[in-house]
């Protein structure tokens, strides 16, 4: 994938972020090898994005797309329960990663990453906010919502252009799709590893519940 400066100036005009004209994630869902637990712990290009201890004895690593409902169902309906059983006590870790599926997804993700910088918990806050206003950016005018957004987070207009052009954040964003797709054989969302053990699709607290009990009586 090849996306241009030239495209990328165009990033504010329409509605359909033609800054990321070039993006195709779904090129990138091949035949993919066999995951493991170790391939799945690993960051790629982006620094792991996570709330709670980093040797708590079960990991869940989630794999979501910012325009995905399925995903927005899930952060609203489940995550906070498995917050506030597990991550808020210390009994799990949490990772999130970006699996954009379109061009709009992409660039929810790179204002979250801009918006946060290396701070998780801001990170995550972004994330809800951005899931909970999903039908407003995603399918009114995504530039001038997301900008909203940015702005409301502190970012002036300027810096929210300049997130929204970086095409190395966004080369990253590309490059650890492309390693999940490829690797550990994501390729819908969300997907879920818990140990390294896959789940896809939205799925209810109480399966969470149990799997997690069994992993930490084990």
């Amino acid at each position: 994938m090849i996306i241009t400066r030239r495209a990328f100036t165009a990033a504010l005009s329409l509605t359909g972020l033609s800054l990321l004209a070039g993006f195709s994630p779904l090129r990138l869902i091949t035949e993919a090898m066999a995951q493991g637990a170790a391939d799945v712990a690993k960051p790629v290009s982006l620094p792991d994005m996570a709330l709670g201890p980093a040797n708590a004895p079960v990991t869940i690593t989630e794999f979501a797309s910012m325009t995905c409902p399925h995903c927005a169902a899930f952060n609203a309906d489940v995550f906070p329960k498995i917050k506030s059983a597990y991550i808020d006590t210390g009994k799990i870790r949490y990772v999130f990663r970006e699996f954009p599926l379109d061009i709009k997804a992409a660039a929810g993700s790179m204002l979250s990453r801009c918006i946060a910088k290396d701070d998780s918990g801001k990170y995550f806050a972004v994330t809800d906010l951005l899931f909970k206003q999903q039908s407003d950016w995603v399918m009114k005018n995504t530039t001038e919502t997301l900008t909203r957004i940015g702005k409301q987070a502190g970012l002036t207009q300027q810096a929210v252009d300049d997130c929204l052009k970086d095409q190395a954040l966004l080369d990253k964003i590309v490059a650890d799709q492309k390693f999940a797709n490829e690797v550990l054989k994501v390729n819908s969302t969300p997907t879920f590893f818990i140990n390294g053990e896959m789940i896809k699709g939205e799925t209810s607290f109480e399966e969470f519940d149990k799997r997690i009990k069994s992993l930490l009586k084990s």
